[in-house]
């Protein structure tokens, strides 16, 4: 073969695999490493595109209650278990029909592009007040869960729904705890 040749692909091979390393990079700062849920990066851009196609979209915010005492109680391992839990149980319950992230500490946030597709909203807070079993413990949780349905919004913005979504989470959170505030 041609040194020539040899030596003028050598920067195209590596420009490749550049490249597909930091396309895996890209991939994997938008996946939460613990849940492997999207981060908020990787939920923003997905949500935006869903709020402004669907109408019947409904966008969520999650919290959950007293989990400091989680991981001063039973430590961080329990804290990591209560938090992959509730990225599973979440993502469950959106189903097919949206996506669920974690967008920060024990704060998750998650869009349906048909509200009426999913189990609904009892049966979401349901699901995140289960308790949690880890090393032969059963772990107390419960979230308070915050929503907006896009149809309330004078314009469909995502900023706009998490604002809505956040005042309702706090207004839950206001009600006591394991309260979905209607």
């Amino acid at each position: 073969m041609d040194a020539n040749l040899i030596a003028a692909g050598l920067p195209a091979l590596g420009w490749t695999v550049h490249g597909g390393v930091l396309l895996r990079r890209l991939a994997t700062a938008r996946r939460d490493p613990l849940t492997g849920r999207h981060t908020r990066a990787g939920w923003t851009a997905r949500a935006e595109r869903l709020l402004a196609k669907h109408k019947g979209a409904l966008v969520l915010l999650v919290d959950l209650d007293d989990f400091k005492a989680i991981n001063d109680t039973y430590g961080h391992a329990a804290g990591d278990a209560v938090l992959i839990a509730t990225a599973r149980r979440l993502s469950d319950w959106c189903g097919r029909h949206g996506i669920a992230a974690r967008l920060g500490g024990d704060e998750f946030a998650a869009i349906v592009t048909d509200a009426a597709r999913t189990p609904g909203l009892r049966a979401l807070q349901a699901a995140l007040d289960r308790p949690t079993e880890h090393q032969g413990r059963t772990l107390p949780v419960s979230a308070s869960v915050g929503f907006c349905h896009r149809r309330d919004l004078a314009v469909a913005t995502l900023t706009d729904a998490l604002s809505a979504a956040d005042a309702s989470m706090y207004a839950a959170k206001g009600h006591g705890r394991r309260n979905t505030h209607p």
